[in-house]
Formats: structure tokens, sequence, C-alpha cells
């Protein structure tokens, strides 16, 4: 499935119409038709990601997200996650033991 494919289930699964969520977003419907029948890859990019934003769905990737889950939260993870996986057995101890040890000080707690 492409990833205009993708927008357009997600958009029909949770908008009456395609020009209602085009209407929405304030998205000239046009543009947005044309988008989703040839392909996204001419539309601005900052567009592309407040569709995904307003659908729930990972810009990266087009999967979806949790429900409320914060778009940018979920992108940080996601590079966190990219760069644990690089590291051998080693490397991913001393990375939690350094977070547990980040995690204890007051100064850096969430």
């Amino acid at each position: 499935m492409t990833k205009a494919e993708i927008l357009k289930k997600e958009i029909l699964g949770q908008y009456k119409s395609v020009r209602q969520f085009a209407l929405e977003m304030s998205i000239p419907y046009s543009t947005l038709v044309t988008a989703l029948d040839r392909g996204i890859e001419g539309m601005a990019y900052g567009t592309v990601i407040r569709m995904c934003d307003k659908l729930n769905l990972n810009p990266v990737d087009f999967t979806s997200l949790e429900k409320g889950a914060d778009l940018g939260d979920k992108i940080v993870e996601n590079r966190v996650m990219q760069q644990y996986v690089k590291l051998n057995k080693s490397g991913r101890k001393k990375v939690l033991d350094l977070m547990s040890d980040f995690a204890s000080l007051e100064k850096y707690k969430a």
C-alpha cells in the first residue's frame, strides 16, 4: 500500500469524506484529491506532517499512533531506539545504566 493509499484509507475511516477532511485541514480539496491520486511526494512536508498528526499516523512509516500520543515524543523515541539497536550487549547495558542514573536525578525527571 502506498503512503497516499494509507492516507486516503485513514481519512475515509475517520471522516465522512475527503472533502470534510480537506476543509478541516484548510487544504484545497483539489490539491488533496490530486495528491491522494498521484502520490503525496509533491506535497509540502509540513502539510504531510500536519495531516499525519491529525490522523494519528507516524509520518515516517505511516503506521498508526496511539490516540493522544504526542508526535514529537514518538519521533524522539524512534530516534533513540534506532541508535540503541546499533549497540552491542555491552553498549546497551551502559546506556541503560546511564538512563537509570539520570532518571534518579530530580534535574532530569519528566
